[in-house]
C-alpha cells in the first residue's frame, strides 16, 4: 500500500490482490554538478490500465486504456533527456505515480471521503476521475521538495480528460496559477511548443471552477468531480486544475504551477488504442528550461 499517499493508495485499492498489479511510486532525479540556479519538478500520471473502477468504462471505452500512462512517460523522457543533455544549472525531479485501477471487491467508489496527503478531505464523485487523485497527492510531495529548493516550478502533465480533445483537438492543454503566469513559465512553455512543433492551447483557471469543486457539506473540502464524463461538463478540462490546486495544498502558495493535459496530443492520430506515442511535451519542457 501507499499509507503516505492515500487518494493514490484508494486508486490502487482494488489491484493489490494481483502482485504485479500492486502501485509503486517512481522517484527519478538529475542534479548537475556544480551550483543549481533553478528547480525543476515534473509530476507524471501513469495509470498503467483505467478500467474506470467501480464508475466502470463501457461501450468499449476501456480500450486503449493501457495508455493512460503517457504523463509518466513524458515525465521519465524528459529527465532521461534532461540526463542526456547535461543540462547545466537545473535540478529536474520526476515523480511518477503507477496504478492500476481496477474494478473488485476492494474498489473505492463514489461518497467516500478521503483526505489527500495534504490533508484535505476529499469527496469521490466518480471513480473514473482518479488520475487527479495519484497527481494530488504527487503535487503534495513536490510542493515539500519545492519548499527551500532555488527558484522552484512544479508542472503535473497527464492524459486526464477526454474534454480537452474536445476543446482544443491534438493540442496540449496549458493552465497555471498566478505565479506560473507572473514568473513567465506559461509563456515559455507556450513559446518552445510552437517551436519545437508541441503547440499548446492556453486555459486559465476561473472562480467556476472552484466553485465547482467546492465542498457540499461539512464532512469534505473538496469534491474530486462530478457524476459526468469530463467531455459531457463545461469546463471539463478546466476544473480539474481548481481540485489539484486544493488537494495538493497548492493553492495560495507563490510556487509556480502548470498543469498540462495531454489527452489529445499523447498519441497521433489520436486513437489510444492504435495512435502512435508522440512524446509530447518533452521537447518543449527540456527546451524552457535550458
Amino acid at each position: 500500500m501507499c499509507p503516505h499517499t492515500p487518494l493514490l493508495a484508494a486508486v490502487a485499492r482494488a489491484s493489490q490482490a494481483v502482485e504485479r498489479h500492486k502501485p509503486c511510486i517512481v522517484e527519478l532525479v538529475y542534479r548537475p554538478p556544480g551550483d543549481i540556479h533553478r528547480t525543476v519538478i515534473l509530476v507524471g500520471k501513469g495509470v498503467t490500465y483505467d478500467t474506470g473502477g467501480a464508475d466502470v468504462k463501457t461501450d468499449g471505452s476501456m480500450a486503449g486504456m493501457s495508455r493512460d500512462k503517457g504523463g509518466a512517460a513524458a515525465v521519465a523522457g524528459a529527465v532521461r533527456a534532461a540526463a542526456a543533455l547535461k543540462m547545466p544549472g537545473v535540478e529536474v525531479v520526476g515523480l511518477l505515480g503507477l496504478v492500476r485501477n481496477s474494478i473488485g471487491e476492494e474498489s473505492f467508489v463514489s461518497d467516500e471521503i478521503i483526505p489527500s496527503r495534504a490533508g484535505v478531505r476529499v469527496r469521490i464523485g466518480n471513480t473514473d476521475a482518479e488520475g487527479r487523485l495519484v497527481l494530488a497527492d504527487l503535487l503534495s510531495r513536490a510542493h515539500d521538495l519545492a519548499r527551500n529548493a532555488p527558484q522552484p516550478a512544479i508542472i503535473s502533465i497527464a492524459t486526464l480528460t477526454g474534454h480537452v480533445y474536445r476543446a482544443f483537438g491534438p493540442y496540449t492543454g496549458n493552465i497555471g496559477n498566478l505565479a506560473a503566469r507572473e514568473s513567465g513559465l506559461l509563456d515559455a512553455l507556450d513559446r518552445q511548443g510552437e517551436l519545437w512543433g508541441e503547440p499548446m492551447e492556453r486555459s486559465r483557471p476561473r472562480r467556476e471552477d472552484y466553485a465547482f469543486v467546492a465542498p457540499k457539506s461539512a464532512a469534505e473540502d473538496v469534491m474530486s468531480s462530478n457524476r459526468l464524463a469530463s467531455v459531457a461538463t463545461p469546463r471539463g478540462h478546466q476544473f480539474p486544475f481548481a481540485f489539484l490546486d486544493i488537494a495538493s495544498g497548492l493553492k495560495g502558495q507563490t510556487i509556480p504551477f502548470v498543469h498540462l493535459d495531454i489527452g489529445g496530443a499523447a498519441y497521433t492520430p489520436a486513437d489510444w488504442q492504435t495512435g502512435t506515442p508522440t512524446a509530447v511535451p518533452v521537447l518543449s519542457l527540456i527546451a524552457a528550461f535550458t
